[in-house]
């Protein structure tokens, strides 16, 4: 073990979660919080989201407002600076081994006063692997707490089925609490100052309210597979060559031979029309699990 103690090994294997507090030095926070200032400016004057930058539904090129900074790993060399450190993958190695493989990055702009929900819903129920060895790292960039929209989950739930992400017979990217015996009193926020990290299972349930105060809540994700868990086809997981899949080794060592465990597998298919993004894709949902009438 690199960083993490048996004990929070086994919590993380037990509810699907952990929190370490203050992992990040605050110089690289600042210096992340610097590069998103740069994407606020380059959002100026757009009218649409682009292969970057995820708008908000809000968004007007006088007021830019941007809710995702897609793949900031390739347009940030502080980002990728900090997803090869040890402060990221020491962690990972610990629970999942030495042999990592990136899956994609991402950071969520829950900015004060409109952020964007996001549903409930399982990571996997998006990419689903053979087996279950992956998992998203989560760098928080301004102070997470109950009143600015924090990432929450339902814990222990990585342990149970793939929930139904589907309306209508497409694949909406959202779940239904009640429909699946959940209930929203249950979920636990990873809370924590800027530069924790929380880490979640990529089966676990989660989602996260708007942000309707007066400060950001800014979360820059990493997720992360084994080596030798390989997409399930019909997957949204794409590479275009196994060279190409490789070169997203993070450390250790590539494999051909793909480890296969009963885990329990929904294929995302057939796709919405619209599915660049998360919240693209979640908009078929009629009641946000976050609204008064929630579900």
């Amino acid at each position: 073990m690199e960083s993490l103690t048996k004990r929070q090994i086994d919590f993380y294997n037990e509810q699907g979660y952990l929190v370490l507090e203050n992992q990040v030095p605050l110089s690289t926070i600042e210096a992340i919080r610097s590069e998103i200032s740069g994407f606020k400016r380059e959002a100026k004057g757009m009218t649409e989201s682009n292969e970057c930058l995820d708008l908000e539904d809000s968004h007007t090129p006088e007021e830019p407002r941007i809710r995702r900074i897609k793949l900031p790993h390739t347009q940030s060399d502080v980002v990728k600076d900090l997803m090869l450190s040890d402060c990221i993958l020491a962690p990972v190695r610990d629970l999942i081994g030495p042999n990592l493989r990136l899956h994609t990055t991402k950071l969520n702009m829950k900015s004060a006063g409109y952020g964007a929900v996001i549903e409930w819903h399982q990571d996997f129920a998006f990419y689903p692997h053979t087996n279950d060895d992956v998992l998203a790292v989560g760098v928080i960039i301004d102070d997470m707490g109950s009143e600015n929209g924090p990432l929450m989950v339902m814990p222990g739930s990585h342990r149970g089925p793939i929930y139904d992400h589907h309306i209508d017979g497409v694949f909406a990217g959202a779940m239904n609490l009640a429909t699946n015996g959940l209930s929203l009193d249950d979920a636990v926020e990873l809370n924590g100052p800027a530069g924790s990290i929380s880490i979640h299972h990529g089966r676990i349930a989660h989602g996260s309210a708007p942000n309707t105060s007066d400060r950001d809540r800014r979360l820059l994700f990493y997720e992360v597979m084994a080596a030798d868990a390989f997409p399930v086809m019909g997957s949204m997981t794409r590479f275009d060559s196994i060279e190409e899949y490789d070169e997203r080794m993070l450390c250790g060592e590539t494999t051909r031979t793909p480890r296969l465990t009963s885990v329990p597998v929904r294929i995302p298919q057939p796709q919405p029309d619209r599915n660049r993004s998360i919240y693209e894709i979640q908009s078929q949902v009629k009641n946000s699990a976050f609204s008064d009438d929630r579900c």
